[in-house]
């Protein structure tokens, strides 16, 4: 077992009881939650070490975050307490064909104002055998995405494998913008995840003669995207989620993974989710259960298989984090048999 640092932004998780849009909530369910302390948690749970870098509030709110954390094992020992308040986000989880909402309130949180001198980053990366973190970080200040670079430069002065899932989210920044940060940090990154559309709006990828977006999924377009990526960056492996999206309550999933080196090409298996339960998290639980694999050492394709297992299961669990165990993604074959 390894020890893996995340970094990014935990927030409080407000979201509608059920399937209720928010005109018709009277009460919120709460949660904590954010895609970096997701993938932390979820890494606990196959027995990794795994620490979550951040900055919260030095009040209730912000030592609620943390306990939220620690209840799972994630290690919190390098978590500054400055800045003013928590980022709050909204979600609205819809059904068949409407599609879920989520409102962000989490401009001028304890991480977009933190500065780098807040992280002992030679500290934090003693010992540490992975780094991850995702484009929503960097998107959330200037200030965070300065934070972001320096911690990639002092994982990878230790040697440390580093990490990223690619994650736009056009309600935080543009696609200009997100290309001009998000290109400077894949200098340092290993494996990079992120399905067509991050490929394309974070760092300015599009597929030769396939539209990877129509209704069928082509493989010769995540191939062709991939091998630009792999050309430009010299990653080791470019890894896709493969979200077939039938309604919001309906979804197939997948996934696909190149070697950087071999140009190798794998297609995961598939799974029919159907009904999902929750699945904001998911993507983080597909990033943890890959970076399991591979710190396991398995082979990409074993790694992969993991990774779709767990996220698979973590659109069944409501709230953020991926309350799965390393035996329960080896036995998952999509049966959801009662297990005797």
């Amino acid at each position: 077992m390894g020890k893996i640092v995340t970094m990014g932004e935990i927030m409080l998780r407000l979201s509608t009881p059920g399937n209720e849009r928010f005109i018709q909530a009277t009460e919120f369910d709460i949660n904590y939650g954010g895609g970096e302390a997701n993938v932390a948690v979820s890494l606990v749970n196959y027995g990794h070490e795994a620490e979550f870098v951040t900055a919260v509030p030095d009040n209730p709110i912000g030592a609620c975050a943390i306990a939220a954390l620690r209840k799972y094992g994630v290690e919190t020992k390098h978590i500054a307490k400055t800045g003013d308040r928590l980022g709050i986000y909204y979600l609205e989880t819809g059904a068949s064909m409407r599609a879920s909402n989520v409102v962000y309130d989490r401009a001028n949180s304890s991480i977009a104002t933190a500065t780098a001198d807040k992280f002992d980053f030679d500290a934090i990366f003693e010992g540490a055998d992975w780094f991850h973190f995702t484009g929503i970080t960097p998107a959330v200040s200037d200030i965070a995405a300065e934070v972001t670079e320096a911690a990639c430069k002092a994982a990878k002065a230790k040697g440390v494998t580093v990490s990223c899932d690619l994650n736009f989210r056009k309600k935080l920044w543009s696609s200009e913008k997100a290309q001009k940060v998000m290109t400077n940090l894949m200098q340092y990154v290993d494996v990079c995840i992120g399905n067509e559309e991050d490929a394309e709006k974070v760092l300015g990828f599009k597929p030769g003669n396939t539209d990877v977006t129509s209704g069928e999924l082509e493989m010769d377009g995540y191939k062709d995207i991939f091998n630009q990526m792999c050309d430009k960056f010299n990653f080791k492996y470019v890894i896709s989620s493969l979200r077939e999206s039938f309604s919001a309550s309906h979804n197939g999933w997948s996934a696909c993974i190149m070697d950087g080196a071999t140009r190798d090409f794998y297609r995961s298996n598939r799974f029919d989710i159907m009904p999902i339960v929750d699945r904001v998290g998911g993507g983080d639980s597909f990033a943890g259960g890959l970076i399991c694999g591979l710190m396991d050492g398995k082979s990409k394709e074993d790694a992969l298989n993991f990774a779709v297992a767990a996220s698979a299961l973590k659109h069944t669990i409501p709230g953020d984090f991926n309350l799965v165990t390393r035996a329960e993604v080896e036995n998952c074959d999509g049966s959801g048999r009662v297990q005797r």
